[in-house]
């Protein structure tokens, strides 16, 4: 019998170690780490490479949905299946788009959460069958795209590692970079983290420079 290794992010204690409790349970199943905010996970996934990650949308310093996309960035092959509240379409999509590979909502009972993570392990895509209705019917009106390759230049940065790059590059601070993307600047400051490894850069105005030289930025508006 296949062990799946999997790592829990949820900020709520109790909900986290009761969903760790019904993993460990099943012979195949095992928790291997367990995060209370999205950086964490985004740490401890790229760390333990678990086979399935299962993530609340709202969580604390970066959400579920930036660090999806966080991870994806790095480990494009990660399975992540979101945890959320309330059935809300535009969290679906945009969950989707930031690479989970599929959707429950909190309220299912042990056996559906059961049977949605077994679905996200063998790449099935678990979605509450009203969203998942919606989002056909999204799909087929070409209103919403879906996961596609992360890298958009010979530089290996993604399009919002670009983003991010722009604003460095006309001397924003990680705090006014936070406030024009909407993101939270625990996860700008490991966006330039990530810049400075991808372009072998010791400082902001190093990569800044680099990135000008080699045409890897993208204008705004393109």
């Amino acid at each position: 019998m296949n062990s799946y290794r999997i790592l829990l992010a949820d900020d709520h204690n109790l909900f986290r170690e009761g969903l760790a409790g019904i993993l460990n349970a099943q012979p195949d199943l095992t928790v291997v780490g367990q995060a209370v905010d999205g950086l964490e996970a985004y740490a401890l996934a790229l760390e333990l490479r678990p086979d399935l990650i299962i993530m609340d949308i709202k969580m604390p310093l970066c959400d579920g949905l930036e660090a999806a996309r966080l991870i994806h960035t790095e480990w494009s092959e990660a399975r992540i299946l979101m945890l959320t509240v309330h059935d809300e379409e535009e969290k679906l999509f945009e969950a989707i788009k930031a690479g989970a590979c599929g959707y429950l909502l909190k309220n299912c009972n042990a056996d559906d959460f059961i049977a949605g993570v077994r679905s996200a392990l063998r790449d099935e895509g678990p979605l509450p069958p009203k969203l998942a209705f919606r989002l056909l019917q999204e799909f087929a009106h070409s209103s919403i795209s879906l996961p596609h390759s992360t890298l958009s230049s010979e530089s290996g940065l993604t399009d919002r590692e670009q983003e991010v790059l722009r604003w460095l590059a006309e001397g924003a601070t990680d705090k006014e970079i936070a406030q024009q993307m909407g993101l939270s600047i625990h996860t700008i400051k490991t966006h330039v983290r990530n810049i400075l490894n991808k372009l072998h850069a010791n400082n902001r105005r190093q990569a800044s420079l680099r990135a000008e030289r080699e045409g890897w930025l993208k204008k705004k508006g393109e």
